[in-house]
């Protein structure tokens, strides 16, 4: 089975954040890696650099050929992926495996010379929670949505830039109180600015069919708050409807200041910048365009990134799932839900078919760091 078949949101990691928190921005790769709902993801970057662990000795590993679905895994599109983020990589190791890669690759690679690459180039250590329990794989996407040049009475939430000092700006109100109309980017519906803001980035189409995404430039700083809990609290959902279908769809039933009370329970906002739409897919907090089914949101303080990581989530009897996702994934973005070193999102690709599968990931998550030999 292909590694797109077998790994296999930001809305379906989406869901997960509307009740808890949001990331930066599914083999298993069974169909490729698949996404879970993300803290802001496609994803919103985090300000500053972040210091790289220093890398384990390949002398703690083992073969990559021994990991559990090795043999089915598509190497050559997983080599590809490598060879599409290992840029990120800081470490001297990993630098020199890249450089072959890069230099491997502009020649033919057949799927054999691929296998063979990773065999000879990397050890597999894996990664352990603290109390030997699975972690969790969960999924994201960068979702598309229609804009407008001029608000009405449909598209009215203005798309706002950042401004001089974002963290003096107020929380979620405060700073839809102060809107000014000439400083919109572009104009939405508030429902799907509201998601826009929890994924972190996304995609816009405008009314005369031009395209622009919507990339992530700053924050109020302020903590994300899950609105699906107190919806349900106040009686605006059931208890087990809080799904991020029936939240969306509440706001945009009592759009207004119904909707704009119950989103202002999250005091988080995020301001954007309109980038054009190269028909690619959004940056990670690498720096590096996110690779679909093939790149991950990782904790930063448990993983580098650049690091080249094979993924075992076993969807089970889990209510919802799929598929099973298992294969390598590079770990090129992060996201504030993202916390541990058993913990993956997994970066679906664009549209709405990517955050419905999104939206199923919530897998019991196996984790191996493939270390580069140099």
């Amino acid at each position: 089975m292909s590694a797109s078949r077998r790994l296999g949101r930001r809305t379906a990691r989406l869901w997960p954040l509307l009740a808890v928190a949001a990331c930066s921005t599914g083999p298993a790769i069974t169909p490729p890696l698949p996404q879970t709902p993300p803290a802001s993801r496609p994803s919103e970057t985090e300000a500053g650099p972040r210091p790289y662990l220093p890398a384990p000795s390949p002398a703690e590993g083992v073969s990559p050929a021994v990991l559990p679905g090795w043999n089915d895994e598509d190497h050559l599109a997983a080599f590809r992926a490598y060879v599409g983020g290992c840029a990120a990589a800081r470490d001297a190791a990993g630098r020199a495996v890249c450089s072959r890669a890069q230099a491997m690759a502009a020649a033919p690679v057949t799927p054999s010379d691929a296998r063979a690459f990773f065999e000879a180039r990397f050890s597999a250590v894996p990664a352990q929670t603290s109390d030997g329990r699975p972690g969790l794989l969960t999924a994201y996407f960068a979702p598309e949505y229609s804009a407008r040049r001029a608000p009405d009475a449909e598209f009215s939430a203005p798309v706002l830039p950042k401004p001089a000092d974002p963290r003096a700006a107020g929380d979620r109100a405060a700073i839809e109180a102060d809107a000014r109309p000439d400083q919109a980017l572009a104009w939405m519906r508030a429902e799907d600015l509201f998601f826009l803001q929890i994924q972190g980035s996304g995609y816009l189409t405008f009314e005369d069919g031009t395209r622009a995404r919507a990339a992530y430039a700053g924050d109020n700083g302020r903590p994300f708050v899950g609105i699906a809990r107190p919806m349900a609290r106040q009686g605006l959902l059931p208890e087990n409807g809080t799904s991020g279908e029936a939240i969306r769809a509440w706001l945009a039933d009592h759009r207004g200041p119904e909707a704009q009370a119950v989103m202002a329970l999250n005091p988080r906002y995020i301001f954007f910048r309109l980038d054009p739409d190269d028909d690619g897919h959004p940056a990670g907090a690498a720096g590096l365009p996110l690779i679909e089914r093939r790149a991950v949101a990782v904790d930063p303080s448990q993983w580098r990134y650049g690091d080249l990581v094979w993924l075992e989530a076993d969807g089970g009897n889990l209510r919802g799932a799929t598929t099973s996702y298992r294969g390598l994934a590079m770990a090129l973005d992060t996201g504030s839900a993202i916390r541990g070193p058993v913990r993956a999102d997994l970066y679906m690709g664009r549209g709405d078919a990517a955050g419905a599968e999104a939206g199923t990931v919530r897998h019991p998550l196996h984790m191996w760091r493939l270390i580069p030999k140099g």
